[in-house]
């Protein structure tokens, strides 16, 4: 027998569908089921790398975390990766299918929804329970007609929806009914709950408004949810930075990452964030750049566009002048190849400019080719020097996710890759990645570097040392089982979990043991 579906729609961008969906996958495994994520189509540059080398939407890899399971790429069939205004990069389980217009992607929907069932499909025969995120909004009216994420998967599925709102932002009950009122007859029928997260204040105080919202819809408020600060779980918009908090820690180490237009895979520095201590902060001029400790260079899905918006707002200058003060610096994939001489890209295969000098500080050269290495990776640090001094054979592991290789000389290549997933890799290895002679610039292709808790501690406590400070023990920090589980605690709390489990058709006394 299939496993049940149960969908969590929204009425609009960033309202806080993924951390539910995070929130019901976690809750469900507590409960004994087995359980997997599903979002039809993602548009994000935030990406993750399976065990077999696909590449999926981060949100989903965080989902499939909470549920306890291994990610797939049938829990995100289809990513869009932007790659310029209306271009996107298409990702069909997995795989670079090509780059495409907004009106030629619609070309592309009966295709793509052939993946998105039957990805759906094989996770039902796999778990008890699909907890399924949508997309925006599924009242948007000029994208209905081709939509394959909202709507269209849950009537496939004949799930019940979960209708999200997020009253910070203000206009939640007319938001939720407005989107109501835009569906048609049998898509409303569906919708079986209703969800107001990021609520503030007293419960008391909204009462009138839930019973009205009750009464003018039918349809009850199965959750409440309060806005929480201390509880840690990835973000999937980068949208998200730009409320970020602020560190609630005494701080001594000043590090800022540059929020470059195309960022990608942003949560690769949530650890920093979170490290006592340490106070992270994105920037995207040269006025707010200050005296940093560290600034890092992120990935991004376009490397040169992004470098020459550097150079246009002179944020690559004042990386410059600062390393030349003796600040670090790191870069990550995309910020990884800024960093040295010279950027090229002969085949046009991420923009239109064929060639840009990059920042100088490695002396190494990248050149942009058609094959996308995507890639998990395991190995450890084997040139302890500079930032890297106390790090010694230190394991590190993450993922791979770029087009273009760097070649150059005059500097140490601090990592070795011992395994590859989904590859052989060569011999004892592959040493990969470059440190500069000073120990203070240091590039790597190496995604999740910072979701290394010894790597990480070791890197920052060397930043400390030159600054002549100490960093608060960090021992338990980073635990995510644990951010999961206090998840789950307070939106279990917050909802009416009878409810949930009434419209799933899931019994709490059901035994896991599949029949």
């Amino acid at each position: 027998m299939p496993g049940k579906v149960l969908m969590v729609q929204g009425t609009a961008s960033h309202v806080g569908k993924s951390v539910l969906v995070s929130a019901l996958c976690r809750i469900f495994r507590q409960d004994g089921f087995s359980v997997a994520p599903f979002k039809a189509q993602n548009m994000s540059n935030n990406s993750y790398v399976t065990a077999d080398g696909g590449e999926i939407g981060r949100a989903q890899a965080v989902q499939a975390d909470a549920a306890g399971v291994d990610a797939r790429v049938e829990m995100n069939p289809v990513l869009l990766k932007p790659e310029a205004d209306h271009i996107s990069q298409v990702v069909l389980m997995g795989r670079p299918l090509l780059t495409a217009e907004a009106r030629d992607y619609f070309g592309l929907k009966p295709q793509l929804w052939e993946a998105v069932h039957t990805s759906l499909d094989s996770l039902r025969e796999d778990f008890d329970i699909v907890v399924v995120e949508g997309a925006g909004s599924p009242a948007e009216i000029n994208l209905k007609k081709n939509e394959i994420v909202n709507m269209r998967v849950a009537l496939y599925a004949n799930a019940p929806v979960l209708l999200c709102g997020d009253i910070d932002r203000g206009g939640v009950f007319a938001s939720l009914v407005g989107t109501l009122e835009l569906l048609e007859p049998e898509e409303r029928a569906i919708v079986k709950g209703i969800v107001i997260n990021k609520f503030r204040g007293d419960p008391a105080l909204l009462t009138d408004g839930v019973t009205w919202l009750e009464e003018r819809t039918g349809i009850p408020v199965a959750g409440l949810i309060h806005h929480y600060r201390d509880i840690h779980i990835p973000e999937e918009d980068s949208v998200a930075l730009d409320d970020a908090p602020k560190s609630t820690h005494q701080s001594v180490l000043d590090v800022v990452v540059l929020q470059l237009p195309h960022i990608a895979n942003f949560d690769d520095f949530d650890p920093i964030a979170r490290h006592p201590g340490v106070e992270l902060r994105y920037v995207d001029s040269p006025d707010q750049l200050g005296c940093p400790d560290l600034v890092i260079i992120p990935g991004t899905k376009t490397t040169i566009p992004d470098l020459a918006w550097m150079n246009e707002r002179g944020l690559s200058r004042a990386v410059i002048e600062l390393h030349s003060g003796g600040t670090a610096v790191v870069g990550i994939c995309g910020g990884y190849q800024m960093l040295g001489t010279k950027v090229s890209d002969p085949e046009h295969i991420e923009s239109s400019i064929a060639e840009l000098d990059g920042l100088g500080l490695l002396n190494l050269t990248t050149v942009f080719e058609g094959s996308k290495e995507t890639h998990r990776i395991k190995g450890k640090v084997t040139e302890a020097t500079g930032l890297l001094s106390g790090a010694d054979n230190m394991p590190v592991s993450g993922y791979e996710i770029h087009m273009g290789r760097s070649v150059g000389e005059g500097f140490s290549l601090p990592f070795l890759v011992e395994d590859r997933a989904d590859v052989p890799v060569s011999g004892d290895g592959d040493l990969e990645g470059a440190i500069d002679s000073s120990g203070n610039v240091l590039g790597t292709y190496i995604h999740g570097l910072f979701l290394n808790p010894e790597l990480r501690s070791s890197m920052l406590a060397e930043l400390a040392r030159r600054k002549g400070v100490s960093l608060p023990d960090a021992t338990a920090e980073n635990d995510m089982d644990r951010e999961y589980d206090k998840l789950a605690d307070w939106v279990r709390s917050s909802m009416d979990m009878d409810l949930i489990y009434q419209i799933t058709g899931l019994s709490r006394n059901y035994d896991a043991a599949r029949t």
